[in-house]
């Protein structure tokens, strides 16, 4: 049904927008062609565009039963070959950046699993500071250094084209870097929990090889991450426009977003459809997975919890980031953001500019600063509603698995698109658009760790002791829930800040001369070369902002123990020995003595 409903709206879109799709498909085919009325009057007839949105619906729909899905309306090739050999080329890309993501996410881990193994993660300091540095730099600036120093300057690769396995080199790292480092910290901020289990403890004790401890903990912990896994599988597919635009990669990402902006709904209709089917296989495949990894263990409710209370993180990096970056910002908001001087353009850092200028004279010290304000602000807000959606979501599974699976496989782009067309254009578009996608990934998180705390053995006993519902819910499962979906969202604040800027470069939101960060980066990219200052300055702020979001979020732990009621003469009750008169249940947690063994 869902997915009924999404290609409804997508063959909806050229009549949602209120634009003519003659003229739109007009412009596809030949930019420089005169749309006269007669020759609109012959596209319409040509599609069957006067029979109206739903007719044109019922003849894809019936021909796509009997294995049509049409011809293009741009170029009048056949779709289905077309958005296969697309999807073919996407797998591929996806598979060398997830062989990228997984060495990349090792190399985060490695410290917590060499130390956690020993047994010597006791005054172990949370890290992840550069790791959520490079989780911050956006794909088509990492796509964008990667080609004009690799593939151009070195020539060690090649940068253009999709022509055999060394042409996939350079993409796979852009797409697997950033989303390697994103899965590193997520499965890093799971090992210490998994590393104090009993059975870990009892391994070391035992003797057992570091390497067997360390591999067996990444096993208990992966189970909480396949769901995440999944939508990055997803992702990597239908979301890799830029690199595929860059690096010249015919692959589904950019044939859907061709589609889309050229309103050429067969391809765009059957290029969806293979997301949301990629998206299904993919969130059936991760769930399988995990219940082969912990399946026995979530029937008999014996895991134990990952999240364990432990002292609280340290507050000197994110007091000195967030110093850092009040301070750029305070420096340059009294400067002109919009001043032009040609005279000055692409001039190098100097005491008037201290971070240069851009093509056109503007200072970007200035434009950094002013653009921190827009950014900021709406991100925050986005990824505020984004965290409440997807916890809200993520605690009823059987409600927000379809959900997931289905809105997961559309790219903003495209989410973009439709809420323009339904909502109009204008400065709250691309919130929109981005907060229509933003909350699965968390959604899926929560029920992952959800479904795993449900099955400890510690909520089964609380539960046995006369424990409701609610006191579960607001004592035990949220203590451990919310926390690490927290520092999950503060993860993707940078990320949803780039795909705010994105959309508004794509006409969905704000125009240039705005100073959005995005937009920044995308204006700059031309003159990476010449002027890499152009583009290092606002790369440097989503680093640092990156930064900022990953320690701060070592602040949102909640605690799990409770403090023991004071004895006598102030003595903790274990302590100051029995009190007086018989012991009575009065929680849910009170032992409970049924007998004289277990009073002994």
């Amino acid at each position: 049904m869902l997915t009924a409903a999404l290609l409804g709206a997508i063959g909806l879109l050229p009549w949602l927008s209120r634009t003519d799709p003659a003229l739109t498909v007009l412009k596809a085919r030949s930019a420089d062609r005169d749309p006269a009325p007669e020759t609109l009057r012959a596209i319409r007839d040509e599609l069957g565009l006067d029979d109206g949105p739903w007719a044109w619906l019922g003849r894809w729909l019936g021909g796509l039963l009997h294995g049509d899905a049409g011809t293009s309306w741009v170029s009048g090739a056949q779709v289905l070959p077309s958005v296969a050999q697309a999807l073919g080329a996407s797998l591929l890309l996806m598979a060398g950046a997830l062989l990228v993501a997984a060495g990349t996410a090792a190399a985060v881990c490695a410290r917590t699993l060499r130390l956690g193994a020993r047994g010597r993660l006791a005054g172990r300091r949370p890290g992840g500071t550069t790791a959520a540095a490079l989780a911050a730099l956006p794909e088509f600036l990492v796509a964008s250094v990667l080609a004009s120093v690799i593939g151009v300057q070195l020539g060690w690769l090649p940068a253009l084209g999709w022509y055999g396995p060394q042409w996939m080199v350079l993409p796979a790292l852009a797409l697997g870097l950033p989303a390697g480092a994103l899965l590193g910290r997520l499965l890093d901020d799971l090992l210490p929990g998994a590393f104090a289990e009993p059975w870990a403890l009892a391994a070391a004790a035992r003797g057992v090889p570091p390497g067997s401890v360390a591999r067996q903990a990444v096993r208990r912990c992966v189970p909480g991450l396949l769901p995440n896994l999944g939508l990055f599988v997803v992702g990597l597919c239908g979301g890799s426009v830029a690199v595929e635009q860059i690096f010249d990669i015919p692959g589904l990402g950019r044939l859907t977003l061709n589609a889309a902006l050229a309103q050429d709904l067969p391809v765009l209709q059957a290029g969806t459809l293979a997301l949301i089917l990629l998206a299904a296989a993919a969130g059936l495949v991760a769930r399988l997975a995990a219940r082969l990894l912990i399946g026995p263990a979530l029937r008999d409710g014996a895991l134990n919890s990952l999240h364990r209370a432990g002292p609280p993180a340290p507050r000197t990096l994110p007091l000195w980031y967030g110093g850092l970056l009040a301070a750029v910002i305070g420096f340059g908001l009294p400067r002109d953001a919009l001043a032009l001087d040609t005279l000055a353009r692409l001039q190098a850092p100097s005491p008037e500019h201290p971070f240069g200028t851009d093509a056109l004279g503007r200072d970007i010290l200035a434009r950094v600063s002013h653009g921190a304000l827009t950014t900021l602000g709406t991100a925050l807000a986005v990824s505020a509603a984004a965290l409440a959606a997807g916890l809200l979501l993520g605690l009823l599974p059987r409600l927000s698995g379809p959900l997931v699976d289905t809105v997961s496989a559309v790219p903003p782009v495209l989410a973009g698109l439709l809420v323009a067309g339904i909502a109009g254009s204008g400065p709250w578009t691309p919130a929109l658009a981005v907060g229509v996608v933003a909350w699965s990934p968390l959604a899926a998180h929560t029920s992952s760790l959800l479904r795993q705390e449900r099955a400890t053995s510690h909520l089964a006993a609380t539960r046995a002791l006369g424990a409701g519902r609610w006191y579960l819910l607001r004592h035990e499962l949220l203590p451990a829930v919310l926390p690490p979906v927290v520092r999950h969202a503060l993860l993707r604040l940078p990320g949803i800040a780039l795909g705010l800027a994105a959309l508004g470069f794509l006409g969905l939101g704000a125009q240039p001369p705005s100073p959005e960060w995005g937009l920044l980066l995308a204006e700059n990219q031309p003159y990476a070369e010449r002027a890499p200052w152009a583009v290092l300055f606002p790369a440097a702020a989503l680093a640092l902002l990156g930064a900022l979001a990953v320690t701060a979020a070592g602040g949102v732990r909640l605690p799990r123990w409770r403090a023991r009621p004071a004895g006598p003469a102030g003595l903790p009750a274990d302590r100051a020995g029995p009190a007086p008169g018989p012991e009575r249940p009065d929680t849910p947690l009170a032992p409970v003595p049924t007998s004289p063994a277990g009073r002994r």
